[in-house]
């Protein structure tokens, strides 16, 4: 292993705490409708839990209107009873084959609950983040300990990498406070 071989798997493996990061954010509900909040929704179909989006076409009607459209009509009354029972606090409603799902507009309470959530997934990414650095850090150390590189050499990559994660907390910092605008936007 090299300097470089550490330095490109701890931005690989940061890349993937804010990918990770966008993805729970996406989840968090902001009075607009958007199809990701479905997402995780699991049916059972023929006896076994399958994910929503499996078993049927999810869809935006309007800005707060969800349209969920089954591929097999029976399915609807269990698709219905698994969004209604989901921890979203949504309700449904079948108009012939096709389910609306309409969102409800957040109190203001909510929004704020809504933006620690996000602070929280937040400091969760950056936890991540500088493990990763932790991790190239001691990558780096058994590197001069094996003589493969001098100390100088792993001081500089070191400050290289602690470089790196000051970016990604940055971006981590920008991607939450856009968050947080969409959340208390009204």
């Amino acid at each position: 292993m090299t300097i470089a071989d550490v330095k490109k798997s701890a931005q690989d493996r940061m890349n993937k705490s804010i990918e990770t990061l966008r993805a729970d954010l996406a989840k968090v509900r902001t009075g607009r409708a958007h199809t990701g909040i479905l997402d995780h929704i699991m049916v059972e179909y023929y006896g076994s839990p399958t994910a929503l989006t499996q078993v049927a076409n999810v869809t935006l009607v309007d800005a707060r209107t969800i349209g969920v459209q089954p591929f097999e009509k029976k399915m609807a009354s269990t698709i219905e009873k698994a969004i209604r029972d989901s921890d979203l606090g949504l309700n449904p409603s079948s108009q012939g084959d096709m389910i609306r799902v309409p969102t409800p507009a957040l109190t203001e309470e909510r929004r704020k609950e809504m933006v620690k959530l996000c602070k929280g997934e937040a400091e969760d990414a950056k936890i991540a983040v500088r493990n990763i650095r932790r991790d190239a850090n001691e990558s780096l150390k058994k590197l001069v300990k094996d003589k493969a590189i001098s100390e100088d050499e792993e001081r500089r990559a070191s400050d290289e990498i602690q470089k790196l994660t000051d970016k990604f907390v940055v971006d981590i910092d920008k991607t939450v406070a856009e968050k947080e605008k969409e959340v208390l936007t009204v």
